[in-house]
């Protein structure tokens, strides 16, 4: 371990990420077999084999893993260190939750214009990315953060209904509204079962809803699957996604979602990330 090293690793990272020696060696800039020999000699200096190779591809064993989560941090550590080289040129790195982009990117445009030399990275993502690790710089975030090295603010919080197509709710609700006992008898969609813990999927339950013929953790197909007449589905009230949906009225009013932003608390005084959380703070103040 002694003479373990950041080439070792950067070896051993691109072979889990990219599943074959060939495919590593192309993103390290070996051949295969130079690929071959350095993953030899890692393995050589550990003591055990790090990875099965076939015809197939490659597959880790498990001894590799947690050398594979330090070279992960080391790479976000990296990253990290080279964006924050220059507060007037580098990348900011945006993570938001999935189907947020499209409203983000109207939300910094105004961003780009006052940086010009700042590249923009927004990633749209099921998952929370690590921002306490460096793997995003600025993310938005259904949840509160436990880290003490973040900095976080509330964005607000925003109110769902319920939706169907114009057909569906001419055909199986022309009053517009759902009544008590009611759901059962009608399809919905809604996010995978990751989130059903959010306060929207809980109150559709909640309404009675008891068949999901449609899941997505990507809020435009949900969106679309309630255009094309598939079910019902819980959205948010201001979203202009929703324009040409019928709102439905229920018996229980729809859940409030807070969202949150968070930052690592070493960016706090460079000038473009606040100038970042301020233009998508503004932006979000306008949809609540």
């Amino acid at each position: 371990m002694e003479r373990l090293s950041w080439d070792d690793l950067r070896i051993l990272l691109a072979v889990h990420r990219a599943g074959s020696l060939l495919a590593a060696g192309k993103v390290v800039g070996l051949s295969t077999s130079t690929t071959a020999r350095r993953l030899d000699a890692l393995e050589a200096a550990m003591g055990f084999q790090l990875v099965l190779r076939s015809q197939s591809g490659t597959v880790l064993r498990p001894e590799a893993l947690r050398m594979i989560q330090l070279a992960e941090g080391l790479a976000h550590g990296l990253d990290a260190l080279r964006r924050d080289q220059a507060t007037v040129a580098g990348t900011l790195r945006i993570s938001v939750p999935d189907g947020m982009a499209q409203a983000l990117t109207r939300a910094l445009l105004g961003f780009r214009d006052a940086y010009p030399m700042i590249d923009l990275e927004l990633v749209g993502e099921s998952r929370m990315a690590d921002v306490a690790g460096r793997e995003a710089d600025i993310a938005i975030r259904v949840a509160r953060s436990s880290s003490n090295v973040l900095v976080e603010k509330h964005l607000g919080s925003f109110r769902f209904a319920l939706f169907a197509s114009t057909d569906y709710a001419k055909r199986f609700l022309p009053n517009q509204q759902l009544g008590k006992n009611e759901a059962v008898g009608h399809p919905f969609v809604g996010l995978d079962e990751r989130w059903k813990a959010l306060p929207h999927e809980q109150w559709t339950r909640r309404l009675g809803a008891t068949r999901f013929v449609f899941r997505s953790s990507a809020i435009e197909a949900i969106v679309e699957a309630v255009r094309e007449g598939v079910g019902l589905a819980a959205l948010l009230e201001k979203d202009p996604r929703n324009n040409g949906l019928v709102r439905i009225g229920t018996f229980i009013e729809g859940p409030t979602q807070p969202f949150y932003l968070v930052y690592h608390r070493d960016l706090r005084k460079q000038p473009h990330v606040r100038e970042a959380v301020t233009a998508i703070d503004n932006y979000m103040s306008t949809k609540r």
